[in-house]
């Protein structure tokens, strides 16, 4: 179930440890100022104001704080639209990260997906009034998980998450919000006298995507490619078993070998 983010002035103990334990950085990676207008050619409303900034992402920082991964993505700027207790609102942030191989490959409800055989095994979901966590499934609908606790420093939302940190890969979107759909999202349509603005009806929802060159191929394909890069651990067990196995079959050669000669 979505939770209220900042319901009271009251950090939780996460929040706290997190912010009083050092953190070691794991990765960082910027994206250009400026393109929070999806192919180019998506213009917001302005009922409610909402400025481009807001939802101009700038930064993804990943981090390792008492052995838990922790995420900051800075924003061009913070507002506040739709008043929410959290501090912000107007934009919906969505991080997924990529712990291991294989993993879903829609970026649920975006409109976009992974490039073929890469896939993602988390998701955070922010939009002011709640912060979601979902894990891939199998098949299916991903399932609900922990809701993460958030936090907002300057123009960064900070997410302190239950998962080990370790080297991943993310997939990071910013799109429009309005209590007016569903699922929160501001879908760009045609030519509208409001709402959301695109070239085309059926675009990519997000008006930004973290990507360090031009995105416009991004909404032209469909496809986002992920920043980062994993290190799945399980590979490097099985490799290990693989030669201990190994080297235990040469060894019992050796063994029966010599007692036959």
């Amino acid at each position: 179930m979505p939770v209220l983010i900042f319901s009271a002035p009251i950090l939780s103990v996460p929040m706290l440890a997190a912010a009083v334990l050092p953190a070691s950085l794991l990765l960082s990676v910027p994206d250009p100022a400026g393109d929070a207008t999806g192919d180019g050619s998506y213009l917001l409303s302005t009922r409610p104001g909402v400025s481009a900034a807001t939802l101009d992402l700038r930064l993804l920082r990943a981090e390792d704080v008492g052995g838990k991964l922790q995420l900051a993505v800075s924003l061009g700027a913070v507002g506040n639209p739709w008043n929410s207790p959290a501090g912000f609102s107007g934009v919906v942030l969505d991080v997924f990260v990529k712990t291991q191989v294989g993993g879903a490959r829609e970026l649920t409800g975006l409109g976009l997906s992974t490039p073929s055989g890469d896939g993602w095994q988390e998701h955070y979901r922010l939009d002011g009034f709640s912060a979601q966590h979902f894990s891939a499934a199998p098949q299916g609908k991903p399932r609900s998980a922990a809701a993460p606790q958030v936090r907002l420093e300057g123009t960064d939302l900070v997410i302190a998450t239950d998962l080990r940190a370790g080297q991943y890969s993310y997939w990071v979107t910013a799109s429009a919000y309005t209590p007016l759909s569903p699922d929160g999202y501001l879908r760009p349509g045609g030519d509208t006298a409001v709402g959301l603005r695109s070239a085309r009806e059926g675009s990519p929802v997000p008006l930004d995507v973290l990507l360090s060159g031009d995105q416009k191929a991004v909404y032209a394909t469909a496809e986002l490619s992920a920043v980062g890069t994993v290190r799945d651990e399980r590979a490097l067990h099985l490799l290990w078993a693989a030669l201990s196995a190994l080297v235990v079959a040469v060894l019992a050669g050796i063994v029966a070998w010599r007692r036959r000669s």
